[in-house]
């Protein structure tokens, strides 16, 4: 069965978007050909639409149509060289703040790019000239257009950051700046954790391998950690059987009363 620790939104957010626009008298008929076949919107673009087991699986298939969750790191292998101080702002050491060592566990967001890691399914919408990914885990979303458009002039750090995309040819093409400094992925060893910097930008590439599978691409390119992008590819697996779960970190959260101490405490 697939592991999961939660409960998510979805309906409402889809609703959302079918009735509020841009997307009010925007959304495409999808057309699903044979099983064969590669399912394309009317545009003629690959249709991503559908419930998935993205990087945070292990695509070892079993019976009742499930993937295995597993939490996935970025391998180092694939980092280039670092800068001078590079190494250090990326292996940061554990401070014993629970909001800097790993701030899932007091609730707060993981982030992207680590939200694409996490062991929870993801559900992409594609409405004409946007997709939509929402994400199980934390029940983050991204709302992202597809016109190529070029970022905002002023961009505000945030979790998830800025995010515009592009088709080239069948291959979704998702480029995201504006990330506020936060941890890389889910490592934490050896009293080190991971972090990027605020100058991350990242580029994500999906496309299909067949009618259910796809290539997930990310490009890592931070200027004040590496000399030059890296990159590291992962499996997708559509699931239509599965849909996404209500999941609320605060809910019956026990570990809270202890992980920080109150301000009170503090001050004592």
């Amino acid at each position: 069965m697939r592991h999961r620790f939660s409960i998510l939104f979805v309906s409402a957010l889809a609703g959302a978007l079918a009735l509020t626009s841009p997307f009010n008298s925007a959304i495409p008929q999808t057309t699903r050909r044979p099983s064969q076949t590669i399912p394309r919107t009317l545009d003629g673009h690959p249709d991503f639409t559908g419930v998935w087991a993205g990087p945070g699986f292990t695509h070892k298939v079993g019976p009742n149509d499930t993937d295995t969750a597993a939490v996935t790191l970025f391998d180092p292998k694939n980092f280039s060289p670092f800068k001078p101080g590079g190494e250090a702002l990326l292996n940061q050491k554990v401070t014993g703040d629970i909001v800097h060592d790993d701030p899932t566990a007091y609730c707060l967001p993981d982030g992207h790019p680590r939200e694409v890691l996490a062991p929870y399914a993801t559900q992409i919408l594609q409405p004409r000239g946007y997709v939509v990914i929402l994400y199980e885990y934390h029940h983050f979303f991204r709302v992202i257009p597809t016109d190529g458009r070029p970022h905002r002039n002023e961009v505000d750090l945030t979790y998830m950051g800025d995010a515009t995309a592009k088709w080239e040819g069948d291959t979704l093409v998702i480029d995201t700046i504006g990330l506020k400094e936060w941890p890389l992925d889910a490592f934490l060893s050896g009293g080190i954790v991971r972090y990027h910097s605020d100058a991350l930008h990242t580029i994500e590439r999906i496309r299909y391998t067949s009618p259910v599978t796809a290539d997930y691409q990310i490009t890592i390119d931070d200027p004040k950690i590496f000399t030059a992008p890296w990159s590291q590819t992962f499996q997708m697996r559509l699931h239509p059987t599965w849909q996404l779960l209500e999941h609320v970190c605060e809910e019956n959260n026990r570990d809270l009363p202890h992980l920080r101490p109150e301000p009170s405490a503090e001050k004592r």
